[in-house]
């Protein structure tokens, strides 16, 4: 973008300084800004809703409801680990857990389950269902919201790297 001073004559210097400022800013921002990915990966929370309704219901609990803000979380997570190639509650840019869900403005108590491999949604649950910790997760009484998506790998389109947020 050019500004060009005849094209502005009322404008004064300070003024097309700051225009020139605030545009270089909003590149920087641009560039800097997490891109989230989009695709078959999102939107699979509602695909996961009868799965994890059995799970729950087989425990005696409440099922759970596909929630964007958590899907948005957990879709962030999905595409952070298959940049980098492999599985981590953490990121690069040194967000844990907890940083991430109060940047997503997520309140309250809240997990995640991350997994890592050529599966499909069903064997993915089976996998966390065999796992004390992940379990444990699905089965807290104390969460009513969840949100699940997953991003391909670049590399091996067979290769998926999940994340599911869960959440009160």
């Amino acid at each position: 973008m050019s500004i060009s001073i005849t094209a502005l004559p009322d404008l004064n210097r300070r003024t097309l300084l700051k225009a020139a400022g605030l545009t270089a800013l909003a590149g920087i921002a641009a560039c800097s800004t997490v891109s989230v990915p989009t695709g078959e990966g999102a939107g699979v929370s509602s695909s996961a809703t009868a799965t994890l309704a059995g799970i729950r219901s087989s425990a005696g609990l409440p099922t759970l409801t596909p929630d964007a803000q958590l899907e948005q979380a957990a879709l962030q997570q999905a595409g952070y680990m298959a940049s980098r190639e492999r599985m981590s509650h953490t990121t690069g840019w040194g967000k844990d857990f907890a940083s991430r869900m109060k940047d997503n403005d997520v309140r309250g108590a809240a997990a995640e389950n991350i997994a890592e491999g050529r599966f499909d949604l069903e064997k993915l649950f089976d996998i966390w269902m065999h796992s004390d910790g992940h379990r444990r997760n699905m089965l807290d009484p104390d969460f009513s919201r969840f949100g699940l998506a997953y991003v391909r790998d670049g590399r091996d389109p067979a290769l998926r790297y999940w994340a599911l947020v869960l959440g009160r």
